[in-house]
Protein backbone atom coordinates (compact mmCIF):
# COMPACT_ATOMS: atom_id res chain seq x y z
CA UNK A 1 0.00 0.00 0.00
CA UNK A 2 1.18 3.49 -0.85
CA UNK A 3 0.84 6.71 1.13
CA UNK A 4 0.23 10.17 -0.33
CA UNK A 5 0.81 13.27 1.82
CA UNK A 6 -1.38 16.30 1.10
CA UNK A 7 -0.34 19.85 2.09
CA UNK A 8 -2.28 23.09 1.52
CA UNK A 9 -0.12 26.19 1.00
CA UNK A 10 -0.26 29.92 0.36
CA UNK A 11 2.97 31.89 0.71
CA UNK A 12 4.65 29.56 3.18
CA UNK A 13 8.28 29.68 2.04
CA UNK A 14 9.51 29.90 5.65
CA UNK A 15 7.72 26.69 6.64
CA UNK A 16 7.42 24.42 3.62
CA UNK A 17 11.01 23.14 3.64
CA UNK A 18 10.92 21.65 7.14
CA UNK A 19 7.43 20.27 6.55
CA UNK A 20 8.56 18.45 3.40
CA UNK A 21 11.71 17.21 5.15
CA UNK A 22 9.50 15.34 7.63
CA UNK A 23 7.69 13.61 4.77
CA UNK A 24 10.54 12.17 2.72
CA UNK A 25 9.37 8.64 3.59
CA UNK A 26 5.94 8.85 1.89
CA UNK A 27 5.42 7.64 -1.68
CA UNK A 28 4.00 10.92 -2.98
CA UNK A 29 3.56 14.52 -1.83
CA UNK A 30 0.70 16.61 -3.20
CA UNK A 31 0.99 20.37 -2.61
CA UNK A 32 -2.24 22.28 -3.21
CA UNK A 33 -1.27 25.85 -4.16
CA UNK A 34 -3.81 28.54 -3.25
CA UNK A 35 -2.06 31.28 -5.20
CA UNK A 36 1.47 31.50 -3.80
CA UNK A 37 3.45 34.56 -4.87
CA UNK A 38 6.65 33.74 -2.96
CA UNK A 39 9.09 30.80 -3.34
CA UNK A 40 6.83 28.16 -1.74
CA UNK A 41 6.01 26.36 -4.99
CA UNK A 42 9.60 26.57 -6.20
CA UNK A 43 10.84 24.96 -2.97
CA UNK A 44 8.18 22.25 -3.14
CA UNK A 45 9.01 21.40 -6.75
CA UNK A 46 12.67 21.16 -5.83
CA UNK A 47 11.76 18.54 -3.21
CA UNK A 48 9.86 16.48 -5.77
CA UNK A 49 6.32 17.43 -4.73
CA UNK A 50 3.43 17.39 -7.21
CA UNK A 51 1.83 20.84 -7.45
CA UNK A 52 -1.90 21.34 -7.97
CA UNK A 53 -3.41 24.84 -8.23
CA UNK A 54 -6.66 25.75 -6.51
CA UNK A 55 -7.38 29.48 -6.50
CA UNK A 56 -11.05 29.32 -5.46
CA UNK A 57 -13.10 27.52 -2.86
CA UNK A 58 -12.72 26.66 0.81
CA UNK A 59 -10.13 24.72 2.77
CA UNK A 60 -12.42 21.69 2.45
CA UNK A 61 -12.47 22.08 -1.35
CA UNK A 62 -8.67 22.14 -1.46
CA UNK A 63 -8.36 19.07 0.77
CA UNK A 64 -10.81 17.24 -1.49
CA UNK A 65 -8.81 18.25 -4.57
CA UNK A 66 -5.67 16.86 -2.96
CA UNK A 67 -7.43 13.55 -2.38
CA UNK A 68 -8.72 13.47 -5.95
CA UNK A 69 -5.29 13.72 -7.57
CA UNK A 70 -3.45 11.56 -5.00
CA UNK A 71 -2.43 8.10 -6.15
CA UNK A 72 -1.86 6.53 -2.74
CA UNK A 73 -4.05 4.02 -0.93
CA UNK A 74 -3.73 6.12 2.21
CA UNK A 75 -3.88 9.90 2.54
CA UNK A 76 -1.85 11.72 5.19
CA UNK A 77 -2.96 15.33 5.56
CA UNK A 78 -0.27 17.55 7.08
CA UNK A 79 -0.57 21.32 7.50
CA UNK A 80 2.46 23.35 6.49
CA UNK A 81 3.13 24.33 10.12
CA UNK A 82 3.12 20.69 11.23
CA UNK A 83 5.94 18.13 11.31
CA UNK A 84 5.73 14.34 11.30
CA UNK A 85 7.96 13.21 14.15
CA UNK A 86 10.27 10.19 13.69
CA UNK A 87 8.15 8.25 16.21
CA UNK A 88 4.95 8.96 14.27
CA UNK A 89 6.64 8.02 10.99
CA UNK A 90 7.76 4.68 12.44
CA UNK A 91 4.29 4.01 13.84
CA UNK A 92 2.57 4.64 10.50
CA UNK A 93 5.16 2.71 8.49
CA UNK A 94 4.98 -0.24 10.87
CA UNK A 95 1.18 -0.39 10.67
CA UNK A 96 1.23 -0.24 6.87
CA UNK A 97 4.11 -2.69 6.39
CA UNK A 98 2.59 -5.24 8.78
CA UNK A 99 -0.95 -4.73 7.44
CA UNK A 100 -2.18 -3.76 10.90
CA UNK A 101 -4.33 -0.80 9.87
CA UNK A 102 -7.61 -2.04 11.34
CA UNK A 103 -9.57 1.18 10.83
CA UNK A 104 -10.45 3.28 7.79
CA UNK A 105 -9.04 6.47 9.33
CA UNK A 106 -6.89 7.52 12.26
CA UNK A 107 -6.88 10.56 14.51
CA UNK A 108 -3.38 11.77 15.38
CA UNK A 109 -2.54 13.68 18.58
CA UNK A 110 -0.73 17.00 18.14
CA UNK A 111 2.02 18.46 20.28
CA UNK A 112 1.22 22.16 19.98
CA UNK A 113 4.01 24.74 20.20
CA UNK A 114 2.73 28.28 20.81
CA UNK A 115 5.19 31.19 20.81
CA UNK A 116 7.94 28.62 21.24
CA UNK A 117 6.28 27.02 24.29
CA UNK A 118 4.92 23.42 24.31
CA UNK A 119 1.27 23.73 25.39
CA UNK A 120 -0.25 21.21 27.81
CA UNK A 121 -3.25 23.08 29.21
CA UNK A 122 -5.93 25.50 28.06
CA UNK A 123 -7.64 22.92 25.84
CA UNK A 124 -4.49 22.20 23.83
CA UNK A 125 -3.99 18.57 24.94
CA UNK A 126 -5.06 16.04 23.92
CA UNK A 127 -5.63 17.68 20.54
CA UNK A 128 -6.58 14.92 18.09
CA UNK A 129 -6.89 15.66 14.37
CA UNK A 130 -8.27 13.19 11.80
CA UNK A 131 -5.46 13.11 9.25
CA UNK A 132 -4.59 9.54 8.18
CA UNK A 133 -7.40 8.31 5.93
CA UNK A 134 -7.89 5.38 3.60
CA UNK A 135 -8.61 7.01 0.26
CA UNK A 136 -11.59 4.87 -0.69
CA UNK A 137 -13.15 5.51 2.75
CA UNK A 138 -13.06 9.32 2.43
CA UNK A 139 -16.54 10.64 1.65
CA UNK A 140 -15.24 14.20 1.50
CA UNK A 141 -14.13 17.14 3.60
CA UNK A 142 -16.86 19.56 4.69
CA UNK A 143 -16.95 23.00 6.31
CA UNK A 144 -15.67 26.44 5.33
CA UNK A 145 -13.55 26.82 8.47
CA UNK A 146 -12.29 24.11 10.83
CA UNK A 147 -13.23 21.62 8.14
CA UNK A 148 -13.67 17.95 8.98
CA UNK A 149 -13.65 14.77 6.86
CA UNK A 150 -16.63 12.43 6.55
CA UNK A 151 -15.43 8.83 6.80
CA UNK A 152 -17.02 5.54 5.76
CA UNK A 153 -16.24 3.06 8.52
CA UNK A 154 -14.61 3.19 11.94
CA UNK A 155 -11.94 5.61 13.16
CA UNK A 156 -8.99 4.70 15.37
CA UNK A 157 -6.25 6.67 17.15
CA UNK A 158 -2.49 6.71 16.76
CA UNK A 159 -0.19 7.07 19.77
CA UNK A 160 2.62 9.32 18.56
CA UNK A 161 2.04 13.02 17.85
CA UNK A 162 2.43 15.49 15.05
CA UNK A 163 4.39 18.58 16.07
CA UNK A 164 2.29 21.68 15.43
CA UNK A 165 4.25 24.94 15.39
CA UNK A 166 1.29 27.22 15.96
CA UNK A 167 1.46 31.04 16.14
CA UNK A 168 5.12 31.93 16.05
CA UNK A 169 4.61 35.61 16.92
CA UNK A 170 1.99 37.92 18.40
CA UNK A 171 1.70 39.86 15.16
CA UNK A 172 0.93 36.63 13.30
CA UNK A 173 -1.73 35.76 15.88
CA UNK A 174 -3.48 39.09 15.40
CA UNK A 175 -3.30 38.80 11.59
CA UNK A 176 -4.85 35.32 11.68
CA UNK A 177 -7.61 36.56 13.98
CA UNK A 178 -8.51 39.30 11.50
CA UNK A 179 -8.67 36.77 8.67
CA UNK A 180 -10.49 33.92 10.41
CA UNK A 181 -12.90 36.08 12.43
CA UNK A 182 -14.32 37.47 9.19
CA UNK A 183 -15.13 33.92 8.00
CA UNK A 184 -16.57 32.89 11.38
CA UNK A 185 -18.70 36.04 11.58
CA UNK A 186 -20.03 35.41 8.07
CA UNK A 187 -21.03 31.85 8.98
CA UNK A 188 -22.80 33.07 12.13
CA UNK A 189 -24.56 35.80 10.16
CA UNK A 190 -25.74 33.39 7.47
CA UNK A 191 -27.01 30.97 10.13
CA UNK A 192 -29.35 33.67 11.44
CA UNK A 193 -27.60 34.33 14.75
CA UNK A 194 -29.70 36.41 17.19
CA UNK A 195 -29.08 40.14 17.15
CA UNK A 196 -25.92 41.13 19.01
CA UNK A 197 -26.66 43.39 21.99
CA UNK A 198 -24.38 44.58 24.78
CA UNK A 199 -24.97 41.69 27.17
CA UNK A 200 -24.17 39.07 24.49
CA UNK A 201 -20.63 40.44 24.21
CA UNK A 202 -20.14 40.04 27.96
CA UNK A 203 -21.54 36.49 27.77
CA UNK A 204 -19.24 35.54 24.86
CA UNK A 205 -16.13 36.85 26.66
CA UNK A 206 -17.10 35.24 29.96
CA UNK A 207 -17.70 31.81 28.40
CA UNK A 208 -14.39 31.83 26.53
CA UNK A 209 -12.44 33.00 29.57
CA UNK A 210 -14.12 30.38 31.77
CA UNK A 211 -13.30 27.59 29.31
CA UNK A 212 -9.64 28.55 28.84
CA UNK A 213 -8.71 29.78 32.31
CA UNK A 214 -10.93 27.82 34.69
CA UNK A 215 -12.10 24.60 33.05
CA UNK A 216 -8.85 23.94 31.12
CA UNK A 217 -6.45 25.64 33.59
CA UNK A 218 -4.62 27.52 30.83
CA UNK A 219 -2.66 29.64 33.32
CA UNK A 220 -0.62 26.52 34.20
CA UNK A 221 1.24 27.07 30.91
CA UNK A 222 2.77 30.16 32.48
CA UNK A 223 3.11 33.50 30.69
CA UNK A 224 2.26 31.98 27.29
CA UNK A 225 -0.82 30.36 28.83
CA UNK A 226 -2.03 33.71 30.16
CA UNK A 227 -1.37 35.35 26.78
CA UNK A 228 -3.36 32.58 25.11
CA UNK A 229 -6.32 33.04 27.46
CA UNK A 230 -6.39 36.78 26.71
CA UNK A 231 -5.86 36.21 23.00
CA UNK A 232 -8.63 33.61 22.61
CA UNK A 233 -11.06 35.81 24.53
CA UNK A 234 -10.08 38.78 22.33
CA UNK A 235 -10.44 36.64 19.20
CA UNK A 236 -13.99 35.59 20.10
CA UNK A 237 -14.91 39.21 20.80
CA UNK A 238 -13.61 40.30 17.39
CA UNK A 239 -15.68 37.59 15.67
CA UNK A 240 -18.88 38.74 17.38
CA UNK A 241 -18.04 42.40 16.83
CA UNK A 242 -17.81 41.68 13.09
CA UNK A 243 -21.14 39.83 13.33
CA UNK A 244 -22.63 42.92 15.01
CA UNK A 245 -21.26 45.07 12.18
CA UNK A 246 -22.84 42.80 9.53
CA UNK A 247 -26.19 42.89 11.32
CA UNK A 248 -26.00 46.67 11.63
CA UNK A 249 -25.23 47.09 7.92
CA UNK A 250 -28.10 44.79 7.00
CA UNK A 251 -30.57 46.79 9.06
CA UNK A 252 -29.47 49.98 7.29
CA UNK A 253 -30.16 48.42 3.90
CA UNK A 254 -33.69 47.31 4.77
Amino acid sequence: MKTSAVILVKNEEALIGDCLASLTWVDEIIVVDNGCTDKTVEIAKGKGAKIVKSLKGSFADRRNLGAKVAGGDWLLYVDVDERVTPALRKEIQSLITNHQLKYNAYAIPRKNILLGHPMRWGGWWPDYVLRLIKKDALLGWKGELHEQPAIKGEVGKLKNPLTHISHRSLSEMVAKTNEWSAIEAKLLFESGHPKMVWWRFISVAAREFRYRAILKLGFLDGAVGVIEIIYQTFSRMITYAKLWEMQKNESRNI
